[in-house]
């Protein structure tokens, strides 16, 4: 069994970068003022926006990983491989000696607690991806970097929404048991958070001002996906697009139905950026399908 020493996080007087900002768990933190050696515990969030702001990201989750794209960039800056996810190997995180340790708040306490016995750590817990962006960026003084970052990508928003087609667009992710839906909410996961901002309209099934995050229509129920364009996803961290589930969806008579499929206006567009959402990349990846399937359709 491995032993691990406990760590002090909360030093009687702070020696290096003090935060007690809101989004984070167990403020006020501790810090290092200008960290070294980072581990991120989490292969989305907190990894991607860590090296989106320059961090020096020495270890993180890649087993497992569907997006290859930011699984190249963390391979590409020596990034170590913790294992999967729900695994890390806690063995490979001492060996790194990191001297700090990021995650999402979602991993929880215990996870919290044992990261904190390794080295100080900072765990976000915002749900959305800007304000987990600026959480990061100000506990690890990049705020600088970040509202740099943003610049560019606000301007690019901005000119979108300028051009935003007068179309509703439907969105529906194919999974090997069930269909999902994440609609269009004030605190809306990442892709379609990004879509909102971006002057997309969702059909009415798809668009509410309460907090649920996630539908799961059965067959019947899928006839309210009547946006006049309907991107789908399959695939990523499942296997829907090699089970067969895929060509099952598109060849029911029930999803011929959908006016979009009627239409032809139906695209399928990709897993790792829409459901391992990690950052301003993969925002810009929203953006570039948005500007590629809806700025271009008749």
């Amino acid at each position: 069994m491995l032993m691990i020493p406990a760590f002090a996080s909360q030093a009687v007087a702070c020696e290096g970068r003090s935060y007690d900002g809101p989004g984070v768990m167990g403020a006020p933190l501790c810090l290092p003022s200008t960290p070294q050696r980072i581990v991120t515990l989490d292969p989305t969030f907190s990894l991607g926006m860590a090296l989106e702001l320059g961090l020096p990201v020495v270890g993180a989750p890649l087993s497992g990983m569907s997006d290859a794209s930011l699984k190249n960039r963390a391979e590409a800056a020596g990034v170590a491989d913790l294992g999967t996810f729900a695994q890390p190997s806690i063995e490979r995180i001492v060996a790194l000696q990191p001297d700090l340790i990021v995650g999402s708040g979602f991993l929880g306490d215990g996870a919290y607690e044992m990261a904190s016995r390794i080295a100080p750590a900072l765990f976000v817990t915002p749900e959305d991806w800007k304000d987990f962006f600026h959480v990061l960026a100000a506990a690890t003084g990049r705020a600088d970097a970040a509202g740099e970052a943003f610049a560019a990508y606000d301007r690019r928003v901005a000119d979108i929404r300028a051009r935003a087609p007068d179309v509703r667009v439907s969105v529906v992710r194919i999974t090997p048991w069930d269909f999902q839906v994440y609609p269009d909410t004030p605190g809306a996961y990442g892709p379609f958070a990004v879509l909102r901002e971006a002057g997309i309209r969702r059909s009415a099934y798809e668009t509410t001002h309460g907090d649920t995050t996630v539908k799961r229509p059965d067959w019947e129920e899928l006839a309210n996906l009547d946006g006049d364009v309907l991107l789908y996803i399959v695939g990523g961290a499942n296997d829907s697009d090699r089970s067969g589930r895929h060509k099952e969806v598109i060849s029911n008579p029930l999803w011929q139905m959908l006016p979009a499929v009627k239409a032809g206006r139906t695209h399928r567009v990709d897993a790792a950026t829409w459901m391992e959402f990690s950052g301003l990349s993969s925002a810009n990846k929203v953006l570039d399908d948005i500007e590629r399937l809806l700025l271009t359709e008749p």
